[in-house]
């Protein structure tokens, strides 16, 4: 199976609702699914009003799942949170990453999107020099997506959660360029 990326278009977003309504996703992404809320969330970077990328990943051609990253110092209060608990370099990135439909959780496909998506992120942007992923300490599928795909755990923080319900404990993982 080859994963593959593009861009997020409008045209994606009534597919990108429905996936951030899957259980399994909404779980950990927390994100209003109304059209008005996709659009408020994912235009900003549509537009180029945000600093980072979106994309849907496709497998065969088919798609597969969201995909965001971007540059840690883009967003200096994410960096300021962490840097209690990690040193974040200005060559660091982040990914952050779903699988959309119910039928393709728990087949290995999460982590084939993390490989591919970790593999293309440090093709596309040649000065990033690592991948700093954190994760919600509860989030174990997302923890061994990221061992499988390469990515070794650095460090626990506490910081504020992305989902109210979490707790605030966060493992961050990292994937050197080398």
């Amino acid at each position: 199976m080859e994963v593959t990326f593009r861009p997020v278009t409008r045209d994606d977003f009534g597919l990108i609702a429905r996936w951030l309504a899957e259980p399994h996703v909404a779980r950990w992404w927390a994100h209003e699914t109304s059209s008005e809320a996709v659009e408020r969330d994912f235009g900003p970077t549509l537009r180029g009003e945000e600093p980072n990328e979106d994309l849907v990943a496709l497998a065969d051609g088919r798609p597969l799942g969201l995909c965001q990253r971007s540059f840690w110092h883009a967003y200096l209060d994410e960096v300021a949170e962490f840097r209690p608990f990690i040193t974040v370099p200005a060559d660091a990135m982040t990914i952050d990453y779903l699988v959309g439909a119910p039928g393709d959780v728990g087949r290995g496909l999460g982590s084939a999107l993390v490989r591919a998506l970790a593999d293309d992120t440090l093709a596309t942007h040649p000065t990033c020099g690592q991948l700093l992923v954190p994760v919600a300490a509860g989030n174990r599928a997302s923890q061994r997506v990221l061992e499988k795909a390469g990515f070794v755990f650095v460090t626990a923080a506490r910081v504020e959660p992305d989902n109210p319900v979490d707790p605030p404990e966060q493992r961050v993982y990292r994937r050197l360029r080398s």
